[in-house]
């Protein structure tokens, strides 16, 4: 028996104990030592997987453009179709063979932003555990900016199971990481560091314990709601993703069927060119991307053929690090035209965040 083998029994062994173990306040601590012991487990068994889809568990896809996004649905859903609706015309779309996983690209341009569009195979139910090829496409998935979940309408329960597989696999979509800050220390144990109450010391100490933590400083920015909150926090190979779901086939059903569809869910039939736009916008939405221009003068109307791409949670100081890191040392005053200044050409310090078409001049 090798050691993945062994690492799949005590995994097994673990889950069942959890199952069996009915979760009170009584049971919390050690439901949480278990857990920690599975995180630990499933880290050892899929490593490079949970690193962003390198060490040969997955494909080396060249990305291109602003960003890359991840189409993943049953067979027959729409897929292709949608592919083609959206990405440009005069891109180029082949389909490249990964032995295993074929992989189909395309372009998509969105608001002055080039959008990588991939068309990944579905994923099973087991795919956590590499059922047909699962971790491959998850690596794939990882490694991108956002995945898009498709299913037709009579397939609708697939979106969830999937949903499910992706969590077990270690990717939390449409939520942000735990504001918990591990420093770690050469002695003095574990400290906690815990405005909030969120658990009894103890708890954390264990938890951290079983995952390596010996000496280290955990700090809680926030109260942290439950145990696998606390371990998310915890671990350093959790992948958080934007998500979009997509029902397709919608002229198929009757309209009190559409309005039983949940309001975040894009509702689509591609052929009739309905959803294509609703789809779009959610993708935009999902990147959290924002196009700021550029003022060579003050005076002067920035050029808007060619943003700079940038993350909306970004400031000006990482828009000028973005540029130069020697730019930075020269300039020492930022003005800003646009939806979210309170007049044209304020003056703003470099913590300002950026928002979308901004403006901006640097100037000393």
């Amino acid at each position: 028996m090798n050691k993945e083998e062994l690492i799949k029994i005590k995994i097994s062994k673990i889950e069942k104990e959890i199952r069996d173990t009915p979760y009170d306040k009584a049971s919390e601590h050690h439901h949480g030592v278990l857990k920690a012991k599975l995180a630990k487990l499933k880290d050892e068994l899929e490593g490079p997987m949970n690193k962003g889809g390198g060490g040969g568990m997955g494909y080396a896809i060249k990305h291109s453009g602003d960003a890359s996004v991840v189409l993943v649905g049953l067979p027959s859903v729409g897929k292709s179709t949608l592919l083609n609706k959206v990405t440009n015309a005069e891109s180029k779309v082949g389909n490249y063979d990964f032995t295993t996983l074929g992989v189909v690209p395309g372009m998509m341009e969105y608001k002055g932003v080039k959008i990588q569009i991939l068309d990944l195979p579905g994923i099973i139910e087991g795919a956590s555990g590499n059922k047909g090829f699962g971790k491959k496409v998850i690596s794939v998935i990882r490694a991108s900016d956002l995945v898009v979940l498709m299913s037709d309408i009579q397939r609708l329960s697939w979106i969830d199971k999937v949903s499910n597989e992706l969590y077990l696999s270690g990717i939390r979509m449409n939520t942000r990481p735990p504001k918990i800050i591990v420093h770690k220390t050469l002695r003095g144990a574990t400290q906690v560091i815990d405005p909030y109450n969120s658990f009894d010391r103890s708890i954390v100490v264990d938890i951290a314990k079983e995952m390596g933590l010996d000496n280290c400083i955990i700090q809680f920015g926030e109260k942290i709601e439950n145990i696998d909150k606390l371990i998310d926090g915890l671990v350093t190979t959790r992948k958080y993703m934007s998500v979009v779901k997509v029902v397709t086939k919608i002229d198929m059903v009757k309209d009190n069927v559409l309005k039983k569809i949940p309001t975040e869910m894009v509702k689509m039939c591609a052929d009739k060119n309905i959803g294509i736009d609703d789809f779009k916008e959610k993708v935009w939405q999902g990147l959290g991307l924002v196009r700021v221009y550029l003022k060579r003068e003050r005076s002067v109307d920035a050029d808007k053929s060619d943003p700079l791409i940038v993350k909306n949670t970004d400031t000006l100081d990482g828009v000028l690090k973005r540029i130069s890191n020697q730019m930075r040392d020269d300039v020492s005053k930022a003005y800003i035209w646009g939806k979210g200044a309170r007049f044209p050409g304020q003056e703003v310090s470099f913590n300002f965040t950026v928002f979308d078409e901004m403006e901006i001049f640097f100037g000393r």
